[in-house]
């Protein structure tokens, strides 16, 4: 007989190590993460009965069915207390008879040979389960080569049964499918899984409408052919409910060993290990959490006495959300945990580990890819010891976000005793796409200003390398920083390459290593229509003449005019999806990313735009304007890809800026058109995987070409821009982007794709085309996809491969080399080679990138990519050096013929970009002397809205500015004296109006889109909840009926910004109300809204509105039924306009007493476009 002892042992399949090392490199936040055993059990225990089938051919399960019902119950403390009160027995346990096995649950493996099991215990006694987890709890213990403290502890019933019984079962999930592995000898013996297992292939195709899904015959013949007849039927039944369950809550690995079945079907898992995908929350949140709610299982899962207390509020769902622990042995440090929570609440990434902390080398990198190939640079000259942490902003955070960041940083750098050598801090970079430098340099400035003594007692050298938008204004802030300051800083710009400043920084003499020059005659010859050929209708003859187009000339017309019934993309070759004919649809608004791309556009002489349309469900049909060079043109807005698709049967590219959330039936819907669009870029980070895989075999049956998810996208130079690709134009310009070169690359990371163009364009004659295939774990195209196509495209005449630790996509491209598919010269290179240099988790780059076995490190792959004939340099560092000898070489050979150089044409500076530079200015065209809303804090006058409330001056004060005896400050005048703009009534008054005349005016604007969303606030926040809809399913409701929610969002103001007058009525609310259940709703759904972008955060309107209904229904003054009535009839929006009117009759005084002129818009402001003949007209004619 045995006991629950299988323990996960399989070596093969569990690998998230190698040797001692684990080492996982993600992004934004790494997908697939393991949980604990005890919440795999709670999944299953909830699911296996209820999971739906996951697809129509799905076979039944037996009526006589026995589901497991598991008893687990789990014992938790925290490092700092460890106190017996938590060790207390589940009502389930005979503390003297029944027989227990422990375990700690902190995702430990192999725990019986680590000791760490204790078998057939009761519950009390010397040798009891409560003594053996009382010895550990709290205490240091070394698993093979990691130290960690034991906290949480698991407790189940001790299971006797005969080895006979015992079955191992693994599913996991690839790019093409998943796979059941199944072996009748489970246990602690269980093996070479990989060897011996019998395995179910499921490809991601079994689940699609038409496929079909394996018979129970087939599943019996495939996985159990050893199986006792007995037990057949009944493994069987699990089989299909526990991928039921997989599929059902985007499992991404699931093994139990070993798991139990009696001769009569009776079932029991026992030791289990899971990871489930942390991007498909949006999804799963809700069914993890209802499985988490120890409510339902009072006999299973354990006593109220040991459960965690229920946390005051609103829960987000009908459950404790999901707990993802930290590796065992790397607990998070406060500063860890804290930029954890930043990273959490904001769109941007902020990481922070934690590795060395008396070590002298400190980094903080912008860039996911970049932080590695720091990471790598340092190790690589022999300081891996010296690393003090692993660091990486990008995302474009904001300033204020940037000083927390880096304050922390700083702050960790500062303690302790100074070290005898000094300490170094490196704030390196890639070149940016968006990121405005010099903003986040501001954020990284002021921490290093309030620093100073501490850098200076610690005698800190600084080190910035950086290029991207304003990088110049954002290096000069810092050179002058360093010489107020008092501490060493040494700064470099894009022509230095990216790690050159880490050996300056260490010291180590580099006289003897020849920089790389430029290579000579890098030009090339101007593309296909680099002359504008464009429909100039300041040409015409005759003002106000109506042309064939059906526009119409007017005085100094700038709007440009296209004729694309020449374009044709049936002609282009499959191997080359982009040329300069390429049109494109762009999927969500994206002003910026748009402007970019016809940016681009014109400086590559393109005679048309490669952007036809926008499609964005969430808004009506109409037109945006966009420059094109120093004139306009105009871009359709879609509701729908098919009515996209009909008006412009020239695009055949779709760039998809969806969100995670709608990236996946976005995406599906744009597949059904696969008869006209040929290609994809998914730019979404976070998609799940289980949606990313089906959205890969679906563009792969369609023969559409996907690049993503998780991309910046790619470049095709003088041809066609995806997105952000390449950064902004000074980059397009200084990297010779707006012409093609000889060079085709291929990367993981968008960040180092610029940094290749850069490389390329000082060592080469420059990019030919680039593609940064996303940093996911599946990619819709790979490495070797692309690297295909370069080889049949005779104009690219050198590859270039960026790759990095983890995934096997590296092999392909080798086999490919060896096989003689691609015979044009390679250089390679695969970042993460740090990765040796340590042994505990760090959480670098990319969420695809974790090494899985020794093949998959980066070291591994560079030397099989060298043994295959590709040129792999020594280090990253030689990176320019072998590309520069390699480009050499075919110039020799007269494979590549370098050509003249071209100049692009001028593209004029945007407005905003140049007033944020400080190159213009613009006189204000209105003066208040009343209120300031720009800042953190409203502004009165220049006393604070807090000072306000504080000092009660009442609402004639407000009104007048001046302080006089109030009126009345009852609550309600201090929620509604909060006023934004006004600019209706102030136009109005600078006509000569009268005060009700102005008022009028701007009271005439408020509505739900402009001020006045109370009563649709209330409405939206009551009824939510009032129907029982948790606050995710009514943000997903929402979502699905493609309805705003009232309330929420603002264009400035975000969770690490707030906005103070929101605060104010929250603590004034929590102080003085009786009760605030819909406030405290509202802020449920704002954690909900606010994961999917910080700004989406509930607005003054929203708390107000929710205050005041809070206010009507608990206040005792009122019935429930009068209550609801004085929301429906307006009382919401009348107190509302209330409060606007003080602030408007304040704007009319105030203008009167300025004696401010008549208001006259300026006229190059207002864009003039006459309507289309093809539109109905209506004709009349005087009698």
């Amino acid at each position: 007989m045995r006991g629950n002892f299988g323990d996960n042992n399989n070596k093969n399949l569990r690998r998230a190590t190698f040797g001692h090392f684990l080492y996982s490199f993600f992004h934004s936040t790494m997908a697939s993460k393991p949980i604990r055993e005890y919440d795999a059990k709670l999944l299953l225990a909830h699911w296996l009965p209820q999971a739906p089938p996951p697809c129509a051919s799905y076979p039944a399960v037996s009526k006589d069915f026995k589901f497991p019902k598991p008893r687990v119950a789990q014992l938790a403390w925290s490092e700092d207390d460890v106190s017996d009160k938590y060790l207390v027995a589940p009502r389930w346990i005979d503390p003297t008879s029944t027989k227990l096995v422990g375990k700690p649950d902190m995702l430990i493996k192999r725990r019986g040979k680590a000791g760490l099991l204790a078998l057939n215990k009761t519950w009390d006694g010397a040798e009891g389960v409560k003594s053996w987890i009382k010895e550990r709890a709290g205490k240091p213990v070394k698993v093979e080569h990691t130290t960690g403290t034991l906290t949480t502890f698991i407790v189940e019933p001790f299971l006797p049964h005969p080895s006979n019984t015992e079955y191992y079962i693994c599913i996991n999930s690839g790019r093409e499918g998943d796979a059941i592995l199944f072996t009748h000898e489970g246990g602690v013996e269980v093996g070479d899984v990989d060897a011996k297992a019998l395995r179910l292939e499921l490809p991601v195709s079994v689940l699609s409408a038409g496929g079909s899904f394996p018979s129970r015959d087939t599943i019996k013949s495939t996985l159990l052919s050893a199986v006792p007849a007995g037990s057949k039927d009944a493994l069987t039944d699990f089989i299909l409910r526990l991928y039921a369950v997989y599929v059902h809550l985007h499992f991404t690995y699931l093994e139990i060993n070993p798991l139990v079945c009696f001769e009569g079907g009776e079932i029991h898992f026992l030791d289990m290990a899971a990871k489930i995908d942390q991007t498909a929350e949006s999804i799963c949140g809700p069914m993890w959490a209802v499985a988490r709610d120890l409510g339902l299982y009072e006999e299973s899962f354990g006593a109220a006495t040991n459960a965690a207390p229920k946390k005051a509020g609103v829960q987000t769902d009908r459950g404790p959300p999901m707990v993802f622990p930290a590796p065992f042995g790397r607990q998070l440090t406060t500063e860890e945990a804290y930029i954890q929570k930043l990273d959490a609440s904001t769109g941007a990434s902020l990481k922070l580990t934690v590795l060395n902390p008396k070590g002298r080398v400190w980094t903080m990198v912008a860039g996911g890819g970049a932080s590695v190939v720091y990471s790598d640079a340092i190790a690589a000259h022999g300081f891996a010891g010296e690393l003090a942490n692993y660091g990486e902003y990008s995302g474009a955070p904001t300033e204020g976000q940037t000083y927390e960041y880096a304050r922390t940083v700083i702050d960790l750098i500062t303690r302790g005793t100074p070290h005898p050598d000094g300490k170094i801090l490196i704030i390196g970079g890639g070149i940016a796409n968006f990121t405005n430098v010099a903003a986040t340099f501001k954020g990284i400035i002021r921490a290093l200003k309030e620093a100073k003594s501490g850098l200076i007692t610690h005698n800190v050298k600084i080190y910035v390398r950086r290029g991207g938008p304003n990088y110049q204004e954002g290096l000069r802030a810092m050179r002058l920083l360093g010489e107020s300051l008092g501490v060493p800083i040494k700064v470099y710009g894009p022509d230095t390459h990216i790690t050159d400043i880490v050996p300056i920084a260490l010291g180590i003499d580099l006289s003897k290593k020849a920089a790389p020059t430029t290579a000579p005659g890098t030009g090339t010859t101007t593309p296909a229509g680099a002359a504008v050929d464009v429909h100039d209708s300041t040409a015409a003859p005759t003002v106000g003449t109506i042309h064939p187009s059906g526009s119409r000339t007017q005085p100094d017309d700038q709007i440009v005019h296209f004729d694309t019934s020449s374009s044709a993309s049936g002609s282009r070759p499959a191997y080359r999806p982009f040329d300069d004919n390429t049109r494109s649809f762009v999927y969500g608004l994206q002003p910026r990313a748009i402007q970019g791309m016809l940016d681009f556009d014109y400086s590559c002489g393109r005679k048309a735009p490669s952007v036809a349309a926008m499609i964005y469900p969430f808004g009506g049909h109409h037109i945006q304007k966009f420059y094109w060079g120093t004139k306009e043109t105009l871009l359709p807005v879609y509701t729908s890809v098919d009515e996209a698709v009909a008006k412009h049967p020239d695009t055949d590219v779709v760039v998809n800026f969806a969100s995670s959330r709608s990236v996946y039936s976005s995406t599906l819907d744009i597949l059904k058109f696969s008869s006209q669009i040929r290609s994809i870029a998914i730019i979404a980070e976070g998609v799940p995987e289980r949606h990313a895989r089906e959205l890969l075999w679906r563009a792969k049956e369609a023969g559409v070409l996907v690049i993503g998810p998780a991309t910046v996208g790619g470049i095709k130079p003088g041809c066609f821009r995806i997105g952000n690709s390449g950064g902004m134009m000074d980059n397009i310009i200084a990297s010779k982007l707006y012409r093609a070169g000889s060079v085709g690359y291929v990367s993981k990371s968008g960040g180092m794709s610029n940094e290749l163009n850069n490389i390329l364009s000082l060592v080469t004659n420059g990019t030919y085309e680039g593609i940064a295939i996303g940093g996911d774990r599946y990619p819709g195209s790979t490495f070797i996809d692309h690297l295909l196509r370069y080889e049949a495209d005779p104009q690219c005449k050198m590859l270039v491969l960026l790759g990095e630790v983890g995934g096997v996509e590296e092999y392909r491209v080798i086999e490919a080399v060896k096989q003689g598919r691609i015979t044009k010269p390679i250089v390679a290179w695969a970042i993460g080679t740090c990765a040796k240099m340590f042994d505990t988790e760090v959480q670098f780059g990319h969420a695809g990138s974790m090494a899985d076995s020794e093949m998959e490190t980066a070291d591994a792959k560079n030397k099989a990519m060298r043994a295959a004939g590709f040129v792999v340099p020594e280090t990253f560092e030689e990176l320019p050096r072998a590309l520069k000898e390699t480009y050499e070489n075919l110039v020799k050979k007269g494979v590549i013929v370098p050509k003249n150089e071209m100049d692009p044409p001028v593209i004029p500076m945007d407005y905003k970009w140049a007033q944020e530079l400080g190159l213009i200015r613009k006189p204000a065209a209105f003066i208040s002397t009343i209120s300031d809303e720009r800042g953190q804090e409203l502004l009165y006058a220049g006393m604070r809205i807090s000072d306000v409330f504080k000092e009660d001056i009442g609402l004639g004060g407000v009104t007048m500015v001046q302080p006089f005896p109030g009126m009345f400050s009852s609550f309600s005048s201090d929620l509604f004296l909060i006023s934004i703009s006004a600019m209706n009534t102030i136009v109005a008054s600078r006509a000569g109006k009268d005060l009700i005349s102005s008022l009028a005016s701007g009271l005439l604007t408020i509505g739900s889109r402009f001020g006045g969303a109370l009563d649709e606030a209330a409405s939206m926040f009551s009824q939510a909840r009032d129907t029982g809809l948790t606050p995710r399913e009514f943000v997903d409701n929402s979502r699905k009926a493609n309805k705003l929610i009232s309330g929420i969002g603002h264009k400035i103001k975000s969770v690490n910004n707030p906005d103070l007058r929101v605060e104010l009525v929250k603590e004034y609310v929590r102080k003085n109300f009786p009760s605030h259940s819909l406030l405290d709703y509202a802020l449920a759904v704002e954690k909900v809204t606010t994961a999917k972008k910080d700004t989406l955060i509930l607005n003054v309107d929203g708390c107000i509105a929710v205050c005041f209904v809070d206010l009507l229904r608990d206040s005792g003054a009122f019935t429930p039924d009068e209550a609801d009535e004085y929301i429906k009839i307006g009382t919401l929006n009348g107190l509302f306009v209330l409060g606007r009117s003080i602030g408007f009759i304040g704007h009319h005084l105030d203008q009167k007493r300025l004696r401010a002129p008549l208001y006259r818009h300026p006229a190059d402001d207002i864009f003039i476009n006459m309507a289309d003949v093809s539109q109905p007209r209506v004709l009349g004619r005087m009698q």
